[in-house]
């Protein structure tokens, strides 16, 4: 094929995605009232970590009660998967057929490429749907719809399908528990993840960004004890457990002079006695430690542990620490499905952010230790309020019809990302490529230009993740 012939063909292909991808949009639209309803139910009935009952029965009875028909395969919809609150809903596409020739060899078929798209829909306490995972279930949902919509049109009118077009696995994964205890951790322990390509998702924001850095956090709880006595009469015979934690408090406000602007401690005294005239025997603190990278993150843990453990010094208490089972990873990014992600989102009309406010720290999920065991995108967007996430404000805007548009809008960018990955050449490879060097280079096994001293200790400057 001579070079203008190639160009020629390649135009031909942009111009054969570009409309897949506005089949993929429209069937996001043609569901529209559907999923509106989908995100209202859960937005109406609030449910904390791992008591997601009613969310996951309207999530599994939309995948499962979606129309059939001679075109349209129904979904496998999996209930309670690997654990009381997650599902998992598949459909598969067969991709192009092999000629006549390759058939009659029996050569085996290579296996499915693997999509998922993940779903979040667990309340915050005292103020419900405040971060959103309403519309987040409802974007994951969408997108699978979207995605499926468009391969089966290509079903009916194949023409222009490469001839190489692979089956393609589409997996919905409704992961619950992400605000508190990381439903997605466990998942990934039970081997939901397993075998997966790519996995997608979008996430309610201020703003819309393909990317935001998501930083790795430890959880821990911190005990004092010490020895009851009378408050006034002879407070020299107690050990006071209140004045443990108020020093512990204080260590750590005090050790924030010499913390980097990217770490976070925030913590509360969750028991701090239970009368004024009886010294306290017992207290009790919650911190949460957050930082850019597991490396850094380790570092700060020590040093909270050495705060801590002073105050148990000073004041004579025993101390005990119990931490978290599973820390949240830092997202790990991936440049090249962010590329994707933004281009589709722009010819959606969706105004990013610019690269420079990228630098700009968000908090911490479980979807980050999933970027550490497959290539993923955790996008943001914008739902049409200014208001902040965890906020009475945020409930009501993540309720609205106004933020509707944008769930959808976010939807279409994820299922256009998708049909790029399946029918875009090399695509697949750069992805799986970026993953692995990140993953090196976060493990600090990668030898970094300007990094010759090797792997940061948590001393020295270094960019945020994801």
């Amino acid at each position: 094929m001579r070079p203008n012939e190639a160009g020629e063909a390649s135009s031909a292909s942009e111009m054969r995605l570009d409309e897949w991808k506005r089949w993929a949009a429209e069937c996001i639209d043609e569901s529209s009232q559907r999923l509106g309803e989908l995100s209202r139910e859960i937005w109406s009935h609030p449910e904390l970590a791992f008591e997601e009952h009613q969310a996951h029965a309207a999530l599994t009875r939309f995948f499962a009660g979606l129309p059939v028909s001679s075109s349209s395969a129904a979904w496998s919809v999996q209930r309670n998967y690997k654990l009381e609150t997650a599902f998992r809903a598949d459909w598969k596409w067969d991709g192009a057929s092999c000629s006549p020739a390759e058939a009659s060899q029996g050569l085996p078929q290579p296996p499915p490429l693997r999509l998922a798209f993940l779903c979040e829909y667990d309340a915050l306490p005292s103020i419900g749907h405040a971060c959103g995972h309403n519309l987040i279930a409802e974007v994951g949902a969408a997108a699978a719809l979207g995605l499926k919509g468009a391969l089966e049109s290509l079903r009916q009118s194949p023409a222009g399908l490469p001839r190489q077009a692979p089956a393609v696995k589409i997996t919905v994964l409704g992961t619950p528990a992400e605000e508190d205890g990381g439903g997605k951790i466990d998942l990934i322990k039970a081997g939901a993840f397993d075998s997966l390509d790519v996995v997608l998702m979008a996430h309610p924001s201020q703003e819309d960004a393909a990317y935001l850095p998501d930083i790795a956090e430890h959880d821990v709880t911190v005990k004092y004890y010490g020895k009851t006595s009378h408050a006034a009469a002879y407070p020299w015979e107690g050990l006071n457990a209140l004045d443990a934690a108020v020093l512990a408090y204080n260590n750590l406000s005090l050790l924030r002079q010499q913390m980097k602007p990217t770490w976070r401690v925030h913590g509360i005294i969750k028991n701090g006695g239970v009368k004024p005239n009886i010294i306290p025997s017992y207290t009790e603190l919650e911190f949460y430690l957050r930082a850019p990278s597991l490396r850094e993150l380790s570092t700060l843990k020590e040093k909270a542990e050495n705060c801590f453990k002073a105050a148990a010094l000073a004041t004579g208490c025993e101390v005990e620490l119990q931490d978290s089972e599973t820390d949240f990873y830092n997202v790990l990014p991936n440049k090249t499905l962010q590329k994707i992600y933004k281009e589709n989102g722009k010819k959606l009309g969706i105004d990013f952010i610019s690269d420079d406010s990228i630098n700009e720290l968000t908090g911490s999920t479980d979807f980050g230790n999933v970027s550490y065991v497959v290539p993923g995108i955790h996008s943001y967007f914008y739902i049409g309020s200014d208001a902040l996430n965890h906020t009475e404000q945020y409930t009501t805007a993540a309720g609205s019809e106004k933020a509707q548009f944008y769930a959808l809008r976010a939807a279409k960018a994820l299922a256009m990302t998708a049909l790029d990955v399946i029918f875009k050449p090399d695509v697949l490879e750069k992805i799986r490529e970026d993953f692995r060097l990140t993953k090196l280079k976060e493990e600090g096994h990668l030898n970094v230009p300007g990094n010759a001293k090797g792997p940061d200790n948590g001393n020295g400057a270094e960019c945020a993740s994801h």
